[in-house]
């Protein structure tokens, strides 16, 4: 879901941000992060979902195992690094998580 933040900290305006439940599979939806750019990445039935910000599926990364939840590091914040039940895993992307020290490379 989605929803607009009145100045009172209460939400409004609800509305379906990005519906996977037609998705193949059976691993739940666990970890979520959010690179520079307000994509999403979730761990969800298959694989490792890019949402962007707007609501569009625009991949699904698929690992040696399912990934429940991820992290942002290296100094310029541009490798993910995923967690697996059995495995830790990494990749380099072209963008940095939010969040990351203001020198993180764009």
């Amino acid at each position: 879901m989605r929803y607009e933040v009145k100045a009172d900290a209460t939400l409004v305006n609800g509305k379906v941000f990005f519906d996977m439940t037609s998705a193949e599979g059976e691993d739940a939806i666990d970890g979520i992060k959010v690179d520079r750019r307000g994509n999403l990445y979730v761990s969800g039935p298959g694989g490792l979902w890019v949402i962007s910000s707007e609501g569009k599926h625009l991949g699904t990364i698929i690992a040696p195992k399912h990934i429940h939840n991820m992290a942002w590091g290296d100094e310029d914040g541009q490798t993910l690094y995923l967690c697996a039940r059995s495995g830790l895993y990494r990749m380099r992307l072209g963008i940095a998580g939010a969040g990351r020290a203001e020198t993180a490379k764009q």
